[in-house]
């Protein structure tokens, strides 16, 4: 429990350091989203997401053009992560079943930040192992860099003597539309219940 204490505090100061500064509750003018937010980001939502270049599964690269073909779940983190990730993944996938019940449909997505071990083949089998519809993004060292400044992410390797290292990285989920980019973020805590209740205001209001 040391271990995870430890992971979690310095995610806690990394989302500081990669920008993600937030002002809890209230909407701007203007704001179509506006009653579905829960936070609001200083500087406003363009200043996260963007383009990115990635590879699948197949060992194809991709864009977020195709992979982002429908409002869209993102989460950054890596297979060989002890608890956090598989936590955080988990409770997403079951958000989109919870909306799939409801006649919403909402793709998972999974982005690794360890390329070094998580090759298309890994990558992809964790992926499908947590949801069928969940697609396994990794690619090389620059290519994750570029996804993960985009989206204001953290990661930093722990140093080690063999492949067991462990990474810290911030664990933020991320509600991504195709037509307005970047539009809500979702903290470790929500539920899966709530987290579908605002993802449906979301796609209620496109």
């Amino acid at each position: 429990m040391n271990r995870l204490y430890a992971i979690l505090a310095s995610v806690s100061v990394a989302a500081l350091v990669g920008g993600v500064w937030v002002v809890t509750q209230g909407g701007q003018g203007g704001d179509q989203f506006a009653q579905c937010r829960s936070s609001q980001i200083a500087g406003g939502t363009s200043q996260i997401g963007g383009p990115f270049e990635l590879v699948n599964a197949k060992g194809e690269t991709v864009t977020d053009k195709e992979v982002i073909t429908e409002p869209s779940l993102i989460y950054f983190g890596y297979t060989f992560c002890p608890d956090v990730c598989p936590m955080d993944t988990a409770r997403n996938a079951d958000a989109i079943d919870v909306l799939a019940e409801r006649g919403q449909s909402v793709t998972p997505v999974f982005i690794s930040i360890d390329p070094e071990r998580d090759t298309p083949e890994t990558v992809g089998d964790y992926a499908e192992n947590l949801h069928e519809r969940m697609i396994g993004l990794t690619g090389s060292m620059d290519q994750v860099k570029a996804a993960s400044r985009a989206y204001k992410t953290y990661f930093k390797a722990q140093p080690a003597d063999d492949e067991y290292y462990l990474v810290d990285h911030s664990t933020f989920s991320y509600l991504v539309l195709p037509e307005q980019g970047f539009v809500e973020f979702f903290r470790r805590d929500v539920e899966p219940e709530e987290m579908a209740d605002q993802i449906g205001c979301f796609l209620d209001n496109m």
